[in-house]
């Protein structure tokens, strides 16, 4: 069972980010306040999920959240200032657009760059223990794989539609014989072959 929050007198926004590891698209995070009493058997992270569970626990986060938002940071900018670093971005973004101000972020994972005036808390796989964090997983993972299915439509050849910009086998085949798009990241080991630039 998922903890409602781990403060119960503060507003708690939970955050997550979806497409680290991938190598094309940007990458998208989410900000999710819920009301002190929401409940929802289902909510869990979002990898444990399927996608039909995902999309319909969708409906129900922006339904009952007290506020959510969803940050963007682009592959230009991953490949400008480092996957880690703009994942820390997209979590800025999300939480600046949020219509109540959170007192207190729950952070999935073990880093994060401080938001100015907001305390944090990382929990490492926080997307299974907190409500909060679980939602703000679906919301980025939905969002970011509705992104994906456009970018497919465009480039067809990388089968974005099903791998969703991951390192598959079929993604880099592509890559090795229609080259790289726009929306690639090249920083990135994108053909597998050890040469990674990228440095944390």
């Amino acid at each position: 069972m998922l903890l409602p929050y781990l403060n119960q007198e503060q507003v708690e926004a939970g955050c997550d980010e979806a497409g680290r590891g991938c190598l094309a698209g940007a990458v998208y995070a989410a900000a999710v306040i819920l009301p002190h009493d929401f409940k929802n058997e289902q909510l869990n992270d979002s990898k444990q999920l399927t996608e039909r569970q995902r999309y319909a626990l969708r409906e129900v986060i922006e339904r009952e959240a007290v506020a959510w938002a969803v940050g963007v940071v682009t592959p230009q900018e991953i490949d400008t200032i480092n996957i880690l670093r703009a994942s820390f971005l997209a979590m800025h973004r999300a939480v600046e657009q949020l219509t109540t101000r959170p007192e207190h972020l729950l952070i999935d994972g073990n880093r994060f760059d401080g938001y100015p005036g907001i305390p944090h808390t990382t929990v490492v796989k926080g997307d299974g223990k907190y409500l909060s964090i679980a939602a703000a997983s679906i919301l980025a993972k939905t969002y970011r794989d509705d992104y994906m299915n456009r970018l497919h439509e465009e480039y067809p050849y990388y089968d974005w539609n099903h791998n969703k910009g991951y390192p598959t086998r079929k993604h880099r085949a592509a890559i090795a014989e229609h080259g790289t798009t726009p929306y690639h990241r090249l920083t990135f080991n994108l053909l597998g072959d050890g040469q990674l630039k990228l440095e944390f």
